[in-house]
């Protein structure tokens, strides 16, 4: 039997890499490499290699933008696919994507054709796959508002499911749910609404200012690093109120930011090593020089603590973990 790099080298040929660098992939610049690399630049690219480390009972991983990714300095010793399949349909009001198309390109194409609904994804530094994955978010949109269905390959088969089927909460899916973790996002589809060109583009740039204004553009970072922290009743947050006014808007959402919770701490700007959390905004946490995977985890660890004993509040990471 040929061995798992002999089958990876006959399906990829030059799209197949050994001991391939992660940091050259990760929006942090971080992380040493994997054992075995495919850039799947199709679908069937996608399905494939998935099916030949299953075949091989290998592990592996999907890899995105890389914008929402911390790899182990050792690396990962499995198949990381990075999806790179970059289609995307236009049919009347529906938008369909494959997994590795960047969500503010479907943003920005969507708002070039008169399609509403999606301006706010300009803004995610990610895939769709990723989004879709981790119900993205921001400037008052989610990926649930829009989507119809997602493509997905489970347990060796393609299958369509509705958006309903989808289990969406707070930066959550149905994918991260025991069960469904190794469940492949191939495409996704959205339903958005005609309307006015020039005043979807205008929204665009809005929403690109507002980025630029209050986050640490340029920098080596995984973008926000905490969930903003959910809340039922004032009863589970009397530590905070005792201490700091919180704004009304999250009293109204009962979900506190986590950037706004590491700015009460006082904690803007610390460093370990040579990671810092950023200046302009407490849920960035950068690499500002050659910081390794080991600082990134040991500053998260230190934001959680205090916010745990200072506050009572448990923050819980966005960013995903391979290798550790």
């Amino acid at each position: 039997m040929p061995t798992t790099a002999d089958k990876l080298k006959e399906r990829f040929g030059a799209q197949y890499k050994d001991n391939e660098s992660l940091a050259k992939h990760v929006n942090f610049r971080i992380g040493g490499p994997a054992k075995y690399f495919v850039e799947a630049r199709s679908t069937q690219d996608l399905i494939d290699a998935v099916k030949i480390a299953q075949e091989y009972a290998l592990p592996y991983f999907i890899l995105g933008g890389g914008s929402n990714t911390l790899v182990a300095d050792e690396g990962y010793q499995g198949l990381v696919i990075k999806a790179a399949n970059r289609n995307t349909r236009y049919e009347g009001d529906l938008v369909t994507a494959e997994a590795g198309v960047i969500s503010a390109t479907v943003a920005r194409g969507s708002a070039d054709k008169g399609l509403r609904g999606f301006e706010w994804a300009v803004s995610l530094p990610g895939t769709i796959g990723g989004a879709v994955r981790g119900n993205a978010g921001c400037f008052g949109g989610e990926v649930k508002d829009n989507l119809v269905s997602v493509k997905l390959l489970r347990d060796g088969e393609v299958i369509d499911v509705p958006a309903a089927d989808m289990h969406y909460g707070y930066r959550h899916s149905v994918l991260k749910e025991s069960g469904h973790e190794q469940d492949v996002i191939l495409e996704a589809t959205f339903k958005l609404t005609p309307g006015d060109r020039t005043e979807a583009l205008a929204l665009i740039e809005k929403n690109l200012a507002g980025r630029k204004a209050s986050q640490p553009l340029g920098s080596s970072s995984a973008g926000c690093m905490f969930k903003n922290y959910e809340y039922s009743s004032d009863e589970e947050i009397q530590k905070i109120i005792s201490k700091v006014e919180i704004p009304q808007a999250m009293k109204d959402m009962h979900r506190l930011g986590a950037g706004w919770i590491i700015d009460q701490l006082g904690l803007k700007g610390t460093k370990m090593g040579e990671a810092q959390i950023a200046p302009q905004h407490g849920n960035f946490l950068l690499n500002v020089g050659h910081a390794s995977a080991r600082d990134i985890v040991t500053l998260i660890s230190f934001v959680k603590t205090r916010a745990r004993d200072e506050f009572g509040v448990q923050l819980h990471e966005e960013v995903q973990y391979l290798g550790f």
